[in-house]
């Protein structure tokens, strides 16, 4: 009876050893599919660790889901596995792939939004990334009620959307993703700058919108101040900007060119027919804009035309205004 008991417990023992080396193997060995390359997963917030596990077998980034939940078990982080998108690297096992999740060291996506972008055009790149759909991004930038949470006193965040190179993470929200984006540029326009704007008659408001003016019209940083000059001349002999950017806004063109009847349209924002600051900014003005809005060059200019696509020649009558106008346009129809 005793030999009887004694076999039947070594069978047992035989039968744990080789479920311990299967169990071992389903953890410390990479899934077939994570041999042949780096795999890319999405884990849902509020997820349990079942879910979890049945997701990553699944994305074929385990071999077995139980061994994985009974790794989380013995490890005690079952409760403690983060949400988020992650690159699972090459040759990771079931235990790599644990302590990622565990580590919470997700993908981060850049977004850039460059200077003189819009929100429509952030819009569009965020729905790329998939990171919030455009639709909700407009709706978004356009909402009082969530202006007045921003402590925005605008129609809409255009402007107040700081352009610069964001680290973003899948699962942000998009007033979160927006929200970040304001607080940098609150981040970047100082006190001192606000201040010296006072100086100018500008609350935050206007110089955001002349200096997202200046930002659509120079392509070169050097002519900034030089445009800046400009417009401000303009301003204080309550000539009418006439500013092509805003007119592109006031139509929706985006940076197309614009006919004759863009510019006799009847919009707040066409500077051609409405003299001072359209009703808001047209774009996100990065620090250079601001800083030549807020130092214009000491000119008299009051006009100015393309050269090329690059540079513009200024005048400060409207005689050699038209006679540069006629000079470069023949230049470029030859």
């Amino acid at each position: 009876m005793a030999k009887r008991a004694l076999r039947v417990l070594a069978a047992l023992l035989v039968v744990a050893a080789g479920a311990a080396a299967v169990g071992a193997w389903q953890v410390l060995v990479p899934a077939p599919t994570v041999l042949e390359g780096s795999r890319r997963v999405d884990i849902p917030a509020n997820e349990g660790l079942l879910e979890i596990a049945q997701r990553l077998e699944e994305a074929r980034v385990i071999r077995n889901r139980m061994a994985f939940v009974a790794l989380a078990a013995l490890r005690g982080n079952a409760r403690h596995l983060k949400a988020g998108e992650y690159d699972i690297p090459p040759d990771a096992s079931a235990l790599r792939v644990l302590q990622l999740l565990e580590s919470g060291r997700v993908v981060h996506h850049p977004v850039l939004l460059p200077e003189g972008g819009s929100v429509f055009e952030l819009a569009r790149i965020l729905e790329s990334e998939r990171l919030a759909a455009a639709a909700d991004v407009i709706r978004l930038a356009h909402d009082r009620a969530f202006l007045r949470t921003l402590n925005i006193e605008a129609s809409s965040l255009e402007g107040y959307l700081f352009p610069d190179t964001y680290l973003f993470v899948r699962g942000l929200t998009t007033e979160e993703i927006l929200a970040r984006m304001v607080q940098r540029l609150r981040a970047k326009i100082t006190p001192e700058m606000l201040d010296r704007a006072r100086l100018r008659g500008l609350d935050l408001h206007g110089l955001l919108t002349l200096a997202s003016i200046v930002e659509r019209e120079a392509v070169v940083r050097g002519e900034m101040p030089l445009i800046a000059a400009v417009f401000w001349n303009r301003l204080r002999l309550d000539m009418p900007l006439q500013a092509d950017p805003t007119v592109q806004y006031a139509v929706g063109k985006g940076r197309h060119a614009l006919s004759r009847a863009d510019l006799l349209t009847d919009d707040p924002y066409n500077t051609y027919r409405r003299p001072g600051l359209p009703p808001g900014p047209i774009a996100s003005p990065g620090l250079a804009a601001v800083e030549a809005t807020l130092s214009p060059a000491p000119v008299n200019y009051l006009y100015f035309v393309s050269i090329d696509a690059r540079r513009h020649f200024f005048s400060s009558t409207i005689q050699q205004h038209n006679a540069a106008v006629a000079r470069y346009r023949l230049a470029r129809v030859r």
